[in-house]
């Protein structure tokens, strides 16, 4: 139970619930355990008139009327304590089920790209779902039901002790065999829970990507073929479910058998002590009732152990993610403001998965204000440019410096916040056109966003929707056309004000009359702030203050517009085949 250790500190949190939990247990159990002593007393009562002891027959029924009442009034009472139980430990475990989904979720914001590249969104939906169900059950019903067993087991067994050695030494012969079967069953089960886990994250990632690339997937016409490979991988998930309550079956038949034995040892040994007149009938009716109510406890103990076993398996994949170190941190707690003069000095990078050198020695000054275009073909870097300067992956070699400062060195919230960043595939929320919008700007009034709308030249667009500025996109903006994403991913970013503008090839879904006059619009908006416009297009970029062109990742080219057109390479031979294009 290394990796369930983990959770102290919620249970620390949460202490006097669970403290009130475990008392309000121990006082239900302790009354539900008074139940046998009154039976005993009143079989005794009701031999000793038999056997004419007792003669007064007023008196007996008295007595058994009192023990009724007792028995009813205790079995109300432990009720009442049971629910009382289930309101605390239960409350408490779906309040450490919050905490831990909000840790995990907090530490996947945290982690950065490298991490997303490594892991598949099924698996991370999982160990936030499923695995964190299964701690959830030890946190609560395993508590719970231990918490029940230990004082049923601890005060019924003293009581056994003090009314009959002998018979109770009996009573308890088939417990080692109790924890040897539940010894090794609950190792059998730890190794195949984790593995069942892991198929359904494979499950969960498979069905994932397949609702997400559905539209590939018609278009191709291999529906069968996932259907196909889907359910392969759901009948290995199956075995390996089936493999795991295979063992998990053992566990009840056990209980009841040994359970059952007990209760076969009672009447036996019982019965001959009952003749030799060392117990009364009482006694042997008393045992029988502690027996069976320690029967569910017993049973328990392969259940809880089995929770306890599923759950230490998928708390060891939980805490894989929650020990990750965030590669990028903040190292600045103070607030920095951002002006935009972005500088790189001798900037190499290679991507730590790939080992593909994205970078070499690259080297230029934007200053504020001022328009950076970046052209290349795929692959030349350009992307991975732009990423350095929102410090999404950290530089190891060369310095990255924003308004004269090392940008390590900047207050990474701040810097992020003074970024409207249009990434080339655009990416817009399960939500309506308008909420898309705001989410550069929360606070964003209905004519902020039309401005922003009309900037990005998507506002004529939107009013011809039935809902308008109220219309749901779908997931991941599916409902809109390529073009139309991209502008509203633009307008999300211009609605930001922010002190840097980046567009990552986010015109490419739209055509020329469009892109031109989108790029009319966002010269006027973006006048005193600095930008950086990467493309394919000759077009894009023509107006900027300053040109990069690269190639595997280094600077072959530099200048302006007019510049670049009179100098024999890249820039010249792919304006020349772009106007030819235009012309033609």
């Amino acid at each position: 139970m290394k990796a369930l250790s983990y959770l102290n500190k919620y249970f620390l949190k949460y202490k006097y619930r669970l403290l009130i939990g475990i008392v309000i247990t121990i006082a239900s159990k302790i009354l539900a355990l008074q139940v046998p002593q009154l039976i005993r007393e009143s079989v005794n009562v009701a031999e000793d008139y038999r056997n004419g002891i007792v003669t007064d027959l007023a008196v007996v029924k008295s007595e058994l009327l009192i023990n009724i009442l007792l028995i009813v009034a205790a079995a109300l009472l432990s009720g009442f304590f049971t629910f009382l139980m289930r309101q605390t430990i239960i409350v408490m475990s779906r309040l450490i089920e919050f905490d831990l989904k909000n840790e995990i979720y907090r530490q996947y914001q945290l982690l950065s790209l490298n991490f997303y590249k490594k892991n598949r969104t099924g698996d991370l939906m999982n160990r936030i779902t499923e695995d964190v169900s299964k701690v959830r059950m030890y946190a609560g019903p395993a508590v719970m039901y231990t918490v029940n067993m230990l004082v049923l087991f601890s005060v019924a067994i003293i009581k056994m002790y003090n009314i009959d050695v002998t018979l109770t030494n009996y009573t308890l012969l088939p417990l080692p065999i109790l924890s040897v079967l539940i010894y090794y069953l609950s190792r059998i089960i730890n190794e195949r829970s984790t593995v069942v886990q892991q198929y359904l994250s494979k499950l969960t990632s498979s069905a994932q990507e397949t609702f997400s690339g559905i539209s590939i997937l018609k278009s191709y016409g291999i529906e069968e073929k996932a259907m196909a490979e889907f359910e392969q991988l759901s009948d290995k998930a199956k075995e390996k479910n089936i493999s795991l309550f295979k063992v998990q079956a053992l566990f009840f038949p056990s209980m009841i058998f040994l359970i059952g034995l007990s209760n076969i040892l009672v009447i036996y040994v019982g019965g001959l002590r009952y003749i030799e007149g060392t117990i009364s009938l009482g006694v042997i009716a008393e045992f029988i009732m502690y027996i069976n109510m320690l029967t569910w406890p017993v049973a328990v103990v392969g259940w809880v152990t089995s929770i306890i076993q599923e759950a230490e398996a998928s708390q060891i994949r939980i805490n894989e993610f929650l020990k990750q170190e965030p590669e990028i941190i903040n190292n600045n707690d103070k607030s920095t403001k951002i002006q935009g003069e972005i500088e790189f000095k001798n900037v190499s990078f290679t991507y730590d998965d790939t080992n593909i050198e994205a970078l070499q020695h690259i080297n230029f000054k934007l200053e504020k204000g001022k328009t950076l275009g970046v052209l290349g073909n795929t692959g030349s870097g350009k992307t991975t440019l732009i990423s350095l300067i929102a410090r999404l992956y950290d530089v190891k070699s060369g310095e990255i410096l924003i308004d004269t400062k090392p940008i390590e060195q900047l207050n990474l919230d701040n810097l992020r916040q003074s970024i409207g960043f249009v990434p080339q595939e655009a990416f817009l929320f399960s939500d309506t056109i308008k909420n898309n919008i705001k989410f550069g700007d929360e606070a964003a009034s209905d004519e902020k966003i039309e401005q922003a709308a009309k900037d990005a030249y998507i506002h004529h667009n939107i009013i011809e929707f039935n809902e308008g500025y109220n219309t749901f996109v779908g997931e991941r903006g599916v409902t809109l056309s390529g073009g139309q994403k991209q502008r509203v991913s633009i307008a999300r970013a211009l609605i930001k004000e922010p002190e840097i503008l980046i567009f990552d090839d986010c015109l490419s879904a739209v055509d020329t009359e469009t892109e031109e006059i989108i790029l009319n619009n966002l010269f006027k908006i973006s006048h005193d702030k600095t930008t950086i416009i990467v493309s394919h297009r000759i077009s894009s970029v023509k107006n900027a203050d300053a040109i990069l062109v690269l190639e595997k990742g280094k600077i072959i080219q530099q200048g302006t517009h007019n510049e670049l057109i009179k100098i024999d390479g890249y820039y010249k031979e792919l304006y020349e085949q772009q106007l030819l294009e235009k012309e033609i």
